[in-house]
């Protein structure tokens, strides 16, 4: 149990990526806040098995891609609990089109959700981090640094999460708060469904080049996360860490 104690807020936590985080954070101690957006259902089951593990919970509703709602969003987290301990950047979303398709709207709707709410999600929190201890850590992808078919918008706003990463990371550790980031490769969750047809062959040539065989499971992110959280990451900052398999060894 080496987060007893600590309180937790996963942003995008009603199911895949941000679910298996935020129930592996409570498995290993911390209360949750479980997060959902507007137009999802309140993850009343996340929270009920939040509690099952011994742990509080709360739900919190909020679009981060509203900087007004994200501020609401932390005014209820010091209204319930008085500080944040952890925070884990994990909500996205991004249109799936090419570089020549997307256009200014579609862009614009993927950097303010998946990378403009990292740097104010984070800002809020590490005002609530008062106890000279605190872990923010991202969530990037394989995208942030490669090509991969319709991700243009996507990739970009891991891009900007990964050097946020680092410009946070420098000014968040003089206060004892560490800034980390986890680049995942692909994971089998639902968002695959729609991120065109040309990820069904993706996924295939993942499988053939990893040295693992398989594709990535939430729980494989959740576990590396975890392990940035607790004490024995406490020399680890600024850094991305890449969990993929091995398949960009290739």
């Amino acid at each position: 149990m080496t987060l007893e104690g600590r309180i937790g807020l996963v942003t995008g936590s009603t199911k895949n990526i941000g679910r298996a985080i935020a129930l592996r954070l409570a498995r290993d101690g911390a209360d949750m806040f479980v997060h959902h957006a507007p137009f999802e259902k309140p993850p009343e089951d996340v929270a009920e098995e939040v509690r099952a593990l011994g742990r509080k919970a709360w739900i919190i509703r909020g679009n981060i891609g509203s900087p007004d709602q994200i501020a609401s969003m932390f005014e209820q987290v010091e209204t319930d609990a008085g500080r944040l301990d952890i925070l884990v950047n994990s909500a996205a979303m991004g249109d799936a089109r090419s570089a020549l398709e997307i256009n200014h709207r579609q862009w614009d709707r993927t950097l303010s959700i998946s990378a403009r709410s990292v740097l104010l999600c984070s800002q809020h929190a590490a005002r609530l981090m008062t106890a000279g201890w605190g872990r923010i850590v991202n969530i990037s992808s394989l995208g942030s640094s490669r090509y991969l078919p319709d991700y243009a918008a996507i990739g970009a706003s891991k891009a900007v999460v990964e050097n946020l990463t680092r410009s946070l990371a420098v000014e968040l550790a003089p206060k004892g708060i560490l800034v980390n980031c986890v680049r995942g490769g692909i994971i089998r969750t639902s968002a695959l469904d729609h991120l065109g047809p040309s990820m069904a062959r993706q996924k295939e040539v993942y499988i053939d080049r990893c040295p693992l065989h398989r594709l990535g499971e939430p729980e494989d992110m959740a576990r590396v996360v975890s392990l940035l959280c607790s004490e024995d990451a406490g020399w680890i900052v600024g850094q991305t860490i890449v969990a993929d398999g091995g398949y960009s060894l290739w």
